[in-house]
């Protein structure tokens, strides 16, 4: 329990009906969720305005509301408490509520397009083996040192992710790594909350189905780190052209990390292979698990910050060149016959001509690339086409697929993305609306030594039809693939 003038500190408010000397169990803000006794965010969201259930959310219970402005009806006995933002009262309100939990571990963000669920869960598990007890927040899984729980967004809503903070600071965790998604911060979901590190991968052609446009996308990667203090470090990629934008008047320690150019932390891929990647590091060589010049600017971000954080430069190269790949992020299996298969989440233009390259990179020539890709639906659009164009200019055959098409019809996904494929490559490309057909094909295609790209959906275990999550995991479904193929 918490007295409500407890939590309302710097919530921005205007006005109040009522006393705050009321006592509430919880902090809620969808009226489905309310209880007898809780206070209740009436928040403005894309779809729905929480302002419209404030009398649904009285007659349920909720002690109080807090809201921008008044309903025409006040009921006597319930506070109400008029703010400025209702979205940032809410995640200031979660911190109050759950003792500002953020402040007293060691917070260390990842934003950027691509790199967010890599970055995040080899920090995690570079932590852990420094002997540090850490938590995670990512899109993958959320974790509190050994005990793994389900992840539904990329970065929770506020009265989740400060739960989640209070759960790791109760476990005395030192350190929590969590991924920082362009929506968060446009929906004020890490409002107040205490950051003492960011770290930025990259920024390409993504979400603008929400953000609207480029410039509006990079404004919200950029709340991040505008949100920065003195005592933090911000760490952004030198080789991005956006890199010094990300930290332009921000008030934290920068700090940059490359391959290409001048850098504070920099990395020389010397040797990259199915056996992983060869790395000179800070003038060390460094062999590491893990695969790709994309993962090249993993590694050094992960260093960077870990050295930014105290660590010894001895102690965090041992430590790197033990970690392993993150679910569903190139993940290779081997067949009988052996046709590779890789399995990754690339679900963006630049993710995807990454994976393509690196693949590029290692092949000898004298095999195939099959590439198997789709293009979620009710998502940005625009892509559609240059994943298909990209897909086609990097692989020797294309099977178009569906991917999570939700609301929308795979069809129409799919010819959306052959709009991309130039007139040359026509006859490279197969559509299968099925995926599991999809990858039944590309099984059948692959001669020895083959190589077969799966791309869109990496971890996920479910594939999203007209609203219902039909079990669906990439990496399984290839190998059953390859069996049936190869019996």
């Amino acid at each position: 329990m918490k007295v409500l003038k407890d939590i309302l500190y710097k919530a921005g408010l205007q006005e109040i009906l009522g006393t705050t000397s009321v006592e509430v169990n919880s902090v809620k803000f969808s009226s489905r969720e309310v209880e007898k006794g809780c206070l209740f965010v009436a928040v403005r969201g894309t779809v729905t305005d929480g302002h419209e259930f404030i009398q649904q959310a009285v007659d349920a219970g909720a002690a109080a509301i807090v809201c921008e402005s008044f309903p025409k009806m006040i009921r006597q006995g319930v506070t109400y408490v008029r703010v400025s933002d209702s979205a940032v009262a809410l995640s200031v309100i979660c911190g109050n509520f759950f003792d500002n939990p953020s402040a007293k571990l060691k917070l260390i963000g990842i934003t950027g397009t691509n790199g967010k669920t890599t970055t995040a869960t080899l920090l995690f598990h570079l932590f852990r083996r420094l002997g540090y007890r850490c938590g995670l927040i990512s899109t993958v899984q959320n974790q509190v040192n050994e005990e793994v729980l389900p992840a539904t967004h990329t970065t929770p809503d506020p009265v989740k992710l400060n739960g989640l903070l209070y759960m790791m600071v109760r476990e005395n965790c030192d350190y929590c790594f969590m991924e920082v998604s362009s929506h968060a911060v446009a929906q004020h979901r890490i409002a107040g909350l205490t950051f003492r590190g960011g770290i930025f991968t990259n920024i390409t052609h993504d979400h603008l189905d929400y953000h609207k446009t480029f410039d509006e996308y990079i404004r919200a990667k950029k709340g991040f780190f505008d949100m920065l203090g003195e005592d933090a470090f911000a760490l952004y990629n030198a080789d991005d052209k956006n890199g010094k934008i990300m930290v332009q008047n921000c008030k934290a320690q920068k700090q940059s990390f490359a391959l290409k150019s001048m850098a504070d932390f920099r990395t020389r891929v010397i040797e990259n292979s199915f056996g992983g990647l060869l790395l000179n590091i800070d003038n060390n060589e460094v062999l590491c698990r893990l695969i790709g010049s994309f993962n090249a600017y993993n590694i050094t971000g992960i260093y960077g910050a870990a050295i930014l954080l105290g660590e010894e430069k001895l102690n965090v190269l041992t430590g790197i060149s033990s970690l392993t790949p993150v679910e569903g992020r190139f993940e290779y299996i081997v067949s009988e016959s052996k046709v590779i298969g890789i399995v990754d989440y690339a679900h963006t233009p630049d993710a995807l001509q990454n994976v393509l390259s690196t693949i590029g990179d290692i092949r000898t020539r004298n095999e195939k690339v099959i590439t198997v890709v789709g293009c979620g639906g009710d998502r940005d659009a625009a892509k559609r086409p240059l994943m298909a164009k990209i897909a086609c200019e990097m692989s020797d055959k294309v099977i178009l697929t569906s991917d999570n098409p939700r609301s929308e019809e795979p069809e129409k996904i799919i010819e959306e993305m052959k709009t991309g494929v130039q007139p040359q490559h026509y006859k490279k490309v197969l559509s299968v609306t099925d995926r599991r057909e999809a990858l039944r094909v590309a099984c059948s295609l692959a001669a020895p030594g083959d190589i077969i790209l799966v791309a869109g959906k990496g971890h996920e275990k479910y594939q999203d039809i007209k609203g219902v999550k039909h079990p669906f995991d990439d990496k399984q479904v290839l190998e059953d693939s390859f069996k049936i193929i190869e019996s």
